[in-house]
């Protein structure tokens, strides 16, 4: 009998369970709503157990979570939900549940650090051991890797919130985010460019200046990144990055933001394989929380 690990991708809308062999034998799978916690983790399990003669063989399960969420084995709220704008998910056990139910061990880490994990193993980081996975779309966050290993310390990355130069003459709108108001995330996310310009982005023709300004905040982020982590690549997925004119305005404004400091960057072509799509695309999530658990299996 093969041997299975499980995968639940968990989203402010939607938890997407899967049992699978690896990223090519996905063998099934069900979107359940993110209702309450109760309910939701609830018809989780159910979905593992309801899997009959494959629960036998479900060697683990991989989280790949929205956040925050509390990563460290050693502290006593691992696998905690933390204080999230998500109503009614604020401090909520998610790994204690899932693991006592099925009685497997659970592997679990930030949507971002899972999606980067897949496209490390089986995507557009394959062979890289520093890189980052950026996702831009409702909210904005990242991870990665370091020396091979997933960026973890005081708590994970929060590479939304950072702060980057807001110039109110040219961009007057005042920033989302309900923490910290023109933070990356708050000036560059999906619902940003929807407030900000009174119309879902979706709707905004390629030529709309909207772009233009995006691509300036995202190229800033990265510069960022890039000094501060050196990364050997750049991953930027997300509903927002499905405008395929934003990769070459985000490259093109990194190259003038960099003016020339780090020489490796204008080497030619350097720019179009440094920042890049994910390859796996919208399945980077859930193949990230399948990534998981067989990690945890391998260690």
């Amino acid at each position: 009998m093969r041997e299975y690990v499980g995968g639940i991708e968990a989203g402010g809308t939607k938890f997407l369970c899967v049992t699978a062999t690896g990223p090519d034998d996905i063998c099934t799978k069900r979107r359940i709503p993110t209702t309450t916690p109760r309910e939701t983790i609830g018809r989780v399990i159910d979905f593992f157990r309801d899997q009959g003669g494959r629960q036998s063989s479900l060697r683990a399960v991989g989280i790949a979570s929205f956040g925050p969420i509390d990563v460290q084995p050693a502290s006593r709220h691992f696998g905690h939900i933390a204080s999230t704008p998500k109503i009614g998910w604020s401090n909520i056990d998610l790994v204690g549940p899932i693991r006592e139910a099925l009685n497997l061990p659970v592997a679990f880490d930030t949507d971002v650090n899972a999606a980067a994990l897949a496209e490390w193993y089986w995507g557009a980081a394959k062979g890289l051991d520093d890189f980052i996975y950026l996702t831009v779309g409702t909210g904005i966050g990242g991870g990665g890797m370091t020396n091979g290993e997933l960026m973890h310390g005081l708590v994970h990355p929060e590479m939304g919130h950072i702060c980057i130069p807001h110039d109110s003459r040219i961009d007057p709108y005042a920033g989302c985010c309900p923490f910290h108001g023109d933070c990356f995330e708050g000036l560059a996310c999906g619902p940003a460019i929807t407030d900000r310009w009174r119309k879902p982005s979706e709707l905004l023709p390629d030529e709309h200046p909207a772009w233009e300004l995006e691509a300036h905040y995202l190229a800033l982020a990265l510069s960022n990144f890039l000094y501060t982590l050196s990364p050997r690549r750049i991953i930027v997925g997300g509903g927002v990055m499905q405008r395929q004119q934003l990769y070459p305005l985000i490259r093109a404004r990194m190259l003038e933001l960099l003016n020339r400091y780090i020489e490796l960057v204008q080497a030619k072509d350097f720019m179009n394989e440094f920042v890049v799509a994910p390859a796996l695309g919208h399945r980077s999530g859930a193949l990230g929380a399948i990534a998981l658990a067989q990690r945890l299996l391998n260690c």
